[in-house]
């Protein structure tokens, strides 16, 4: 399970996603979630998936592997479509007991699963390829205008790449205590939920040593090196928009577009009712 948890991990491989900006990816990917919550039907919905395959088509990172990612969010997929379809009023289609299913409950949960598929889908293909340097330069570079409000641009920036690069290694080392601890008689799968959750404690313990141990270490490492804040820092690679970078940004307004000319994204019949 902890091995299908694919945000925050590269896929290493040649495509022309990974050789964009990753201000276009970091961007694209914000237009992308953001469009999610404004269709108003299936139309929009069909029309992001499409364009969500294509970029996965690009990308060159097998479709198994990002599905994989799914199987970790898969209680909450459940969570949410439940409350969704159980709480939700409106016309009865089956009661029995005290719930009662709902034709609008119904719709609604089937667009919250779409809906959180594809936000997580979206996000993996944006972490599987760009690189864990790349992302923190694209995000100080989107960030940067803040500098103007006293904002820490560099170390939000860096703190949140050092965030994403850990997911992976915490996932690892998790893996590698529990296997430890099967090995000398833990169970972790027999009994309640109650019972599972008490197993995990022991868990904890040395999974939290070794996340500050790691983390004492990459200060050290960091204040080695002469670190000192994004201040006066220079880039060996700095991020230069190329014109397949430009292509890339008219790709995403032009689904956005479709999306406003399907009336998706704005509903113009309000305007007629002003």
């Amino acid at each position: 399970m902890l091995r299908d948890i694919t945000l925050g991990q590269y896929y290493q491989t040649e495509s022309c996603i990974h050789s964009l900006d990753p201000r276009v990816k970091l961007g694209g990917t914000i237009l992308f979630i953001l469009s999610l919550f404004f269709f108003q039907n299936a139309l929009g919905y069909v029309a992001a998936a499409i364009f969500l395959a294509v970029v996965i088509r690009l990308s060159h990172v097998p479709f198994r592997y990002m599905v994989r990612g799914m199987k970790s969010i898969l209680f909450l997929l459940l969570l949410t479509v439940g409350f969704n379809l159980f709480l939700t009023p409106g016309t009865p289609l089956v009661t029995f007991w005290k719930i009662t299913v709902t034709w609008e409950g119904i719709a609604l949960a089937l667009t919250m699963a779409v809906r959180l598929s594809m936000l997580i889908v979206g996000s993996s293909v944006m972490t599987l390829t760009t690189t864990p340097n790349n992302l923190t330069d694209g995000m100080e570079r989107l960030l940067s205008p803040l500098r103007i409000f006293k904002v820490p641009v560099h170390e939000v920036a860096m703190m949140m790449s050092i965030a994403l690069r850990f997911i992976p290694i915490l996932l690892e080392e998790t893996d590698k205590i529990m296997k430890a601890q099967i090995a000398r008689g833990a169970d972790f799968e027999s009994g309640n939920l109650l019972k599972k959750a008490k197993a995990l404690i022991p868990l904890l313990v040395p999974l939290f040593i070794s996340a500050f141990r790691r983390a004492n270490d990459l200060a050290m490492a960091m204040e080695s090196r002469c670190y000192r804040g994004g201040k006066g820092r220079t880039k060996m690679k700095p991020l230069i928009y190329r014109r397949r970078d430009y292509v890339a940004y008219a790709c995403i307004f032009a689904y956005l577009a479709v999306g406003i000319g399907l009336g998706r994204l704005v509903d113009f019949s309000v305007f007629f009712h002003l």
